[in-house]
């Protein structure tokens, strides 16, 4: 099944739009919402406060964030908040996580600054915590090098296995996304097109070094373009034909079997365009 939703830009004052995106995707039957998770942007809702409000005026779009900023996130912590919103929402919640950018920003909140190789084993050990926490045992331990809990009573438990996708650009990052985790969301055409064959190969590759069957894993694109009638003006910029093509081309050829619409447009008609032009062909 593909799944399909859109990403949402939690701008704080323009929280009636937000609404209104939300909406519209919910009314136009997709089954995704994705929001950004950027806690130093001054304009921004907090993304953990945000998922709430929008799940208690839904009723059937799943909710995740579009990636998790690990670095100001304990994993402890965010297990918690993650089985939490799945309990309130009815199993409507999913967990995008990422190793951490803007690193600047990151140290201004109290956060750690790291360098590539030691955020990602940061998100590696995160994830072994992440898992224990919803595995329903009593007690949690963990010691790692970033990350050491002791003796932790994590619940409630999520009310569904909880996805945990992450937002993976490098060649490391990505086998862990094929031997850890349970999906891949890069945002194309910032991930370049020419770099998925190789991308995908290493994930299924570390899954089944992992024993684990490659298909298992969700792979998920946020796409960023403009639906708009008349000639194609460049990637994912023209008609819905052109998007349906370019979607299905991603579907077939590179394995991803949900995309998640980030548009240059007016976000309201574009996810009613999105909704009903270009998801009924996919979907069919």
């Amino acid at each position: 099944m593909t799944r399909l939703g859109a990403f949402v830009v939690p701008v704080a004052g323009e929280l009636e739009g937000v609404l209104a995106q939300v909406q519209a995707a919910e009314e136009g039957g997709l089954d995704l919402i994705g929001i950004q998770d950027h806690p130093y942007q001054r304009r921004f809702l907090d993304t953990f406060s945000l998922i709430p409000f929008l799940a208690a005026r839904t009723t059937r779009v799943r909710l995740f964030p579009d990636v998790a900023n690990l670095p100001l996130r304990h994993p402890a912590m965010l297990a918690k908040q993650a089985a939490s919103l799945d309990v309130l929402s009815g199993g409507r919640f999913e967990l995008g996580l990422g190793a951490g950018a803007f690193w600047d920003a990151i140290a201004a909140m109290g956060g750690p600054r790291l360098e590539p190789k030691a955020s990602v084993d940061a998100l590696e050990e995160a994830i072994a915590i992440l898992r224990a926490c919803w595995s329903g045992e009593r007690t949690v331990s963990f010691a790692g090098r970033h990350y050491t809990v002791e003796g932790v009573h994590p619940g409630p438990p999520p009310v569904h296995d909880i996805g945990i996708w992450l937002g993976a650009y490098g060649p490391r990052m990505q086998r862990i996304a094929g031997r850890l985790a349970d999906g891949w969301i890069p945002s194309i055409p910032r991930f370049p097109l020419e770099e998925l064959a190789a991308a995908r190969a290493r994930i299924d590759a570390a899954a089944e070094r992992a024993g684990r069957d490659p298909a298992a894993i969700t792979r998920i694109a946020n796409v960023n373009g403009v639906i708009a009638d008349g000639p194609v003006t460049g990637y994912l910029k023209g008609p819905p034909s052109h998007w349906v093509e370019e979607l299905t081309r991603l579907r077939d050829e590179f394995g991803f079997d949900g995309f998640v619409l980030w548009s240059e447009g007016d976000m309201i008609e574009q996810i009613v365009r999105f909704a009903a032009e270009v998801c009924p062909a996919l979907r069919a």
